[in-house]
């Protein structure tokens, strides 16, 4: 494991994406992207993403110079076309047309239809509730998730972004709808770690923490088991209403062709009520009473959603952005 500073991923991500055709200024935000996430502590879509996002570049799966367009306003609730722009870049800019909504109307709906993988989700989420708003946002992805009771792929695990924000640190849950995602169990195959909970199923069809036989087998286990494949359901439907674009049903299988997903992003003016600040001071004691409860585990405390992430871009940032040797030296190979 590589620890670079994080000048020196920027400025390698920049000019590999100016090389692929992206305009300065957007290949500047993507870099950032990338390296935030692994800088957060979420390598496994992050920098570990990089080498199929070229990939797709290059095939012509991700447009570099595209960018969302307005396709139907309804107030609060708009409709964009993404032009199979890089997802990343598509998804910033949905969340902060959400969270321009938002300020108008106290909420503001993006249904963000023919879009590519977002990457990070949680980026969303931290990039709203730094604007002070609370967000709310979902993507479909190919099928690679058995629905409950079935063995073949016919659902995504559709990645849900939640997040609060909140003086002192924001609380930001970024999930997929199975138990760990495709990109967490490849974390975990590189290091040679099993999976703290069961991730899925074997060949054999047993539960097991293998994340390389999990994935060898496609049949990752849903969060919550039955409830993960229903949220993973209406998830689904919500983004094909609420953008008029494509069904995970209709999205290719193949993960290097997974491309034209449909993406929901709900932002929510927190501070414009006029009791915000009676808000703010509820959220801080949950946040306080969370940090009071006696761990089972004394050297693992209670965390809210997104302590974990802070703490892990401290150290981060001053120790370096921790990048798996294979994944550095392909990504010096494509510059």
């Amino acid at each position: 494991m590589n620890r670079i500073p994080p000048s020196v991923v920027l400025e390698r991500l920049e000019r590999l994406f100016v090389g692929l055709g992206f305009a300065p200024g957007r290949a500047s935000l993507a870099a950032r992207l990338f390296a935030e996430a692994s800088i957060d502590g979420v390598a496994s879509h992050g920098l570990n993403r990089v080498p199929r996002f070229v990939r797709q570049v290059r095939a012509g799966l991700v447009d570099p110079a595209a960018e969302p367009t307005l396709v139907e306003a309804c107030g609060a609730w708009e409709r964009w076309h993404g032009g199979h722009g890089a997802g990343s870049l598509n998804a910033w800019a949905s969340a902060a047309r959400a969270i321009e909504l938002a300020r108008r109307h106290g909420i503001g709906c993006v249904g963000l239809a023919h879009t590519n993988h977002w990457m990070r989700g949680g980026a969303y989420g931290w990039q709203a509730a730094d604007a002070g708003c609370a967000l709310l946002a979902w993507t479909n992805t190919m099928p690679n998730m058995a629905p409950w009771g079935a063995a073949d792929p016919a659902v995504g695990n559709n990645p849900l972004v939640v997040a609060v924000p909140r003086d002192g640190g924001h609380v930001v849950v970024d999930m997929a709808m199975s138990q760990f995602s495709y990109g967490r169990l490849d974390t975990f195959a590189r290091s040679q770690t099993p999976t703290p909970v069961p991730g899925g199923w074997d060949a054999e069809g047993r539960l097991t923490t293998d994340p390389a036989a999990v994935t060898a087998s496609g049949r990752v286990v849903p969060t919550g088991y039955w409830k993960g494949s229903a949220l993973a359901v209406v998830l689904d439907l919500l983004a094909v209403a609420c953008s008029g674009g494509r069904a995970t049903r209709d999205i290719p299988r193949d993960p290097e062709l997974e491309g034209g997903m449909s993406q929901v992003f709900i932002a929510i003016d927190v501070a414009r009520a006029a009791s915000a600040g009676d808000t703010a001071s509820r959220i801080a004691a949950v946040i306080e009473e969370l940090a009071s409860v006696p761990s089972l585990d004394s050297s693992a405390p209670v965390r809210y959603p997104g302590e974990r992430a802070l703490q892990a871009r401290r150290e981060n940032l001053e120790r370096g952005v921790p990048v798996d040797d294979d994944v550095w030296r392909e990504i010096c190979r494509l510059n």
